[in-house]
């Protein structure tokens, strides 16, 4: 079973235990199922992600305590970085709905869909019954996209979490962890492109202590 962890979960980390998902599930990718984005990988300039304007993004405005930040997340590729927003996007309501419990958030459903989806809500669900939320900054780089045909892309990237950390709901008791490779890692996603233009993640896979990602 491969090691999963969805964005800013192993932030979450009580008692030197990380707290990780196991699962694959393919997520209802249909047609050519690749899903490494490992291909030129241009990266330009820092600039803040835009997604596409084919339709109305939710507007997720992180707690003041926590911060998503996307470093040289632009290509100057119209379509790359039209994904490249969308996986940022979902990347901000991922971290919002683990920050305030809630499974069901809409954006979820939005930037997510089929095993994907699945395992997105399972996992921001057990968050919440374990009584955590979390706090800090989580650092996004070294994004590399393919763009398979006009509906299906893959994207890998780093997170840093060095300083991101669990926070207990009920005291905000904030439980900092020692920084080692496990506070990198690398993500390794397919989308697929909906009616509505919006690049939904259909596959995710991690893998913690990746050199591609560690200082």
């Amino acid at each position: 079973m491969k090691r999963r962890t969805l964005p800013a979960a192993a932030a979450l980390a009580t008692a030197g235990l990380l707290l990780t998902a196991c699962g694959g599930g393919d997520g209802g990718s249909k047609g050519n199922d690749k899903i490494a984005g490992a291909g030129s990988g241009d990266t330009k300039a820092s600039a803040s992600p835009t997604a596409s304007s084919a339709a109305d993004r939710p507007e997720v405005t992180l707690p003041s305590d926590l911060t998503d930040t996307f470093e040289s997340w632009k290509t100057g590729d119209t379509t790359k970085d039209a994904v490249l927003g969308d996986v940022a996007d979902r990347i901000d309501a991922t971290n919002y709905a683990i920050a305030q419990g809630d499974p069901r958030f809409s954006a979820l459903s939005f930037y997510y869909s089929g095993g994907a989806l699945a395992d997105a809500k399972d996992w921001v669900e057990s968050i919440a019954k374990d009584g955590y939320s979390i706090t800090g900054v989580n650092r996004y780089y070294n994004a590399k996209i393919d763009v398979f045909d006009s509906s299906s892309a893959g994207v890998v990237y780093c997170e840093d979490q060095s300083k991101a950390f669990a926070k207990v709901r009920k005291s905000g008791k904030v439980l900092k962890t020692a920084v080692n490779n496990d506070s990198y890692v690398i993500y390794t996603t397919r989308l697929e492109k909906n009616k509505q233009g919006v690049w939904q993640t259909t596959k995710l896979t991690s893998e913690r202590g990746s050199k591609s990602c560690t200082p």
